[in-house]
This record gives C-alpha cells, sequence and structure tokens, in this order.
C-alpha cells in the first residue's frame, strides 16, 4: 500500500475511531434541528409547492447571511447561475472568462445563454482565478467580447476577490461570482457571497447546507432581484386569475417544501462551520504529526475564513493519485479526485483559452478527502 494511502486510511479511522464498517462519503448532509418540524408544517397545510411563507423567509433570511440585501432561491444552483448571467446580458455571440478547473454546471450555465465560455488559469493559494496572469492575458487585447468573469471560490476558499475586482475594473467587465461551495466563507471579514454584482450559491444534497436540490441568486440591486424573480416564475404577471406571461420566462421557483428544509438548515449553518472548521485543524494536526513529504493539506489563504466544504490534498506526484484513490475506495473512504478541467472535456475542447499550465499541473494532483460535519462532531 502506499505511504499515503496509509497515513490517509489511519488519519480517518482514528476520526472515526475505528475501521468503517460501510462506505464513507465525501460530504454527507445533517438533519438535526427543526427540518422535520418546518417540512411537517408544509405538509399539514398543503403549501409544498412554489407558494409558501418558507420561501419568502428563506430568502430573507439567506440574504442576511450572505451579506446581500436581497435573495432569490432557485431550483438548483446551476440555474442560478444562468439567470445572473441572463441579467448580466450574456447572450448569444458573448463570451464569459471562466475557470477551467470547476464543476460543469458552472460552464453549462454560460452555453445555456449561447454564450462561449473563454478558460483561464488558476492560482496556487486559493485555486481560484489568476488575477495577474489574468491581467496580462486581457492586456492589449480587444476585451468587447467578454461580457462576464465568473470566478469560483473552489471547496469553500474564497478566491483573490478584491485583485479580480480591480482587474474586472481595469476592462469594464461584471463580476458574478460562483460560490456555489462557499456559503458561509468570509473575505477580509466579509461573507464572500457579499461580493459581486451578482453571487450564486447552491444547496445541493452535498453542500454544507441543503434543501435537497436548490439555489440561489444574490444582489444588492432591488430591480435586478425583482427582475430575477420575474423570470424564474415563468414571468407570470400577477392577476386574481389570468395567466398573463409577458416575456420567455423560466420554471426554475424553489418550492415552499424545499425552502423550509432551508430554513432549518440555515439555522445551523455557523455550528456546522464551527465544527467542519475543527475537522480541518484536525486533519492539519495528523498529517503535520506523520511527517508526510507525498502531499500537502490546502489551508484557507490569508485574510480568508473557508467554511472548508471540502478537505482537500495536493499530491507531490500526480501519477500516484488513482494508486492513492483505489487504495482509499478498498477501505470504504470515498475520497475523490477534482473534475476533469472543462477543457479536457470533449464537449468543451473547441473553446478558446489562455495557457492553462497551472491548472494542468495542479488538476491531476487533487484528492478531496471525507468531509463530512458528523466526521468533526
Amino acid at each position: 500500500m502506499h505511504q499515503t494511502s496509509r497515513i490517509l486510511i489511519d488519519t480517518l479511522n482514528s476520526i472515526l475511531g475505528a475501521e468503517p464498517a460501510s462506505p464513507v462519503g465525501l460530504h454527507e448532509p445533517r438533519f438535526n434541528g427543526n427540518e422535520w418540524e418546518y417540512v411537517k408544517e408544509c405538509i399539514d397545510t398543503g403549501w409544498v409547492s412554489s407558494v409558501g411563507s418558507y420561501v419568502d423567509l428563506f430568502e430573507k433570511n439567506l440574504a442576511k447571511k450572505c451579506g446581500k440585501k436581497f435573495a432569490v432561491v432557485t431550483v438548483n444552483g446551476t440555474e442560478a447561475l444562468h439567470i445572473a448571467l441572463k441579467l448580466t446580458g450574456v447572450g448569444s455571440g458573448d463570451q464569459v472568462l471562466v475557470p477551467s478547473m470547476t464543476f460543469v454546471a458552472t460552464v453549462n450555465a454560460i452555453s445555456y445563454c449561447g454564450a462561449t465560455p473563454h478558460f483561464v488559469d488558476i492560482e496556487d493559494e486559493t485555486l481560484g482565478i489568476d488575477p495577474q496572469k489574468l491581467d496580462a492575458y486581457l492586456n492589449n487585447r480587444d476585451v468587447s467580447p467578454f461580457k462576464a468573469i465568473m470566478p469560483v471560490h473552489i471547496f469553500g476558499h474564497p478566491c483573490k476577490i478584491d485583485e479580480l475586482q480591480e482587474v474586472a475594473a481595469k476592462y469594464n467587465i461584471p463580476v458574478i461570482f460562483d460560490a456555489a461551495e462557499a456559503l458561509g466563507s468570509e473575505y477580509k471579514g466579509r461573507p464572500c457571497t457579499s461580493y459581486g454584482v451578482f453571487s450564486t450559491t447552491s444547496f445541493n444534497g452535498n453542500k454544507i447546507i441543503t434543501t435537497g436540490g436548490g439555489g440561489a441568486i444574490l444582489t444588492d440591486d432591488e430591480a435586478l432581484a425583482k427582475r430575477a424573480k420575474h423570470i424564474t416564475t415563468t414571468a407570470k404577471c400577477p392577476h386574481a386569475w389570468e395567466f398573463i406571461h409577458d416575456e420567455i420566462g423560466y420554471n426554475y421557483r424553489m418550492p415552499n417544501i424545499n425552502a423550509a428544509f432551508g430554513c432549518a438548515q440555515l439555522e445551523q449553518l455557523d455550528h456546522f462551520i464551527s465544527v467542519k472548521r475543527g475537522l480541518a485543524e484536525t486533519y492539519k494536526s495528523h498529517f503535520s504529526d506523520k511527517g508526510n513529504e507525498n502531499f500537502v493539506f490546502h489551508e484557507e489563504a490569508e485574510n480568508t475564513r473557508s467554511n472548508y466544504w471540502l478537505n482537500t490534498i495536493i499530491l507531490n506526484d500526480a501519477a500516484e493519485r488513482d494508486t492513492i484513490l483505489g487504495d482509499l475506495h478498498a477501505h470504504k473512504l470515498m475520497c475523490r479526485p477534482v473534475w476533469k478541467p472543462m477543457h479536457q472535456l470533449d464537449i468543451y475542447k473547441k473553446f478558446p483559452s489562455m495557457d492553462l499550465s497551472k491548472t494542468e499541473q495542479i488538476a491531476p494532483k487533487i484528492i478531496n478527502i471525507p468531509s463530512s460535519v458528523k466526521l468533526g462532531i
């Protein structure tokens, strides 16, 4: 067995207290609050669909937690990105600057607009877009096709927000932050979701809090928030009985029963983050004690406070990754590699990009290790 595999297995067994009898998931949800009470109320009253008090309450509480004035909840995070792009003016023939190292939903949302993803490189510290490299790439270049920059806060670690916003302002390109993985993370003392004309987040079952499926559009602009609400509810005009739709809209509404679940989960977010940060410290301590030289534990950057959605190690040698993953899965530890970079997928190979050497260097070395809240309790 590989030395790194042995260290990871011993560390997880120490945290679990024994060799696991059943598979240990990468990130499992935890339901230990008012989930059943709120969901039962929806069932008892019959308000289970797209209208109900929990939708309004979830949007209000979420906006406050995210440091934005308005939140519009959607059926999933991908659709939140789609609408944020649409409301930024992204359409057919436009290009959006986006990291290649992200989940495919980020890039698919660009495609839904009929636009073209333009892949940019990352840097080591945050695994987010490299602002200096992006600036050099855009300098003396025709930037008119670029209608948005969409940075991603990878694994819960805020990217270099200030530097990226400076680059965006220099070239007059709007910024939409994909914070699907970073709910509750902070940058310079503020929620990372509080930055940008839009931020979006996700409540998929594997996120730090879940609504089963869901997402949210976050903004300080009241007019944009109202428009987002309108077009995500099929662009239906208010009327007591008539069905009048004033434009092509989308049925992206979050049902009340899911929002009820979200309200209960949001009440526990601060506790979840505290526990997950404690788990990250446990990992760091174990790995330091082992004195391992085959990998490094990826830590939050200066001036950030990560939710450590997924704990991550970066191997020294990419050739060892699959052997290590095989060892871990054989011991019921459901670790995973990072997503295949988007520019390497057949569906996105033809699209433009800058030099992506850092992405290609780091991505094959990444392993995400079990990060569920229950492991830190």
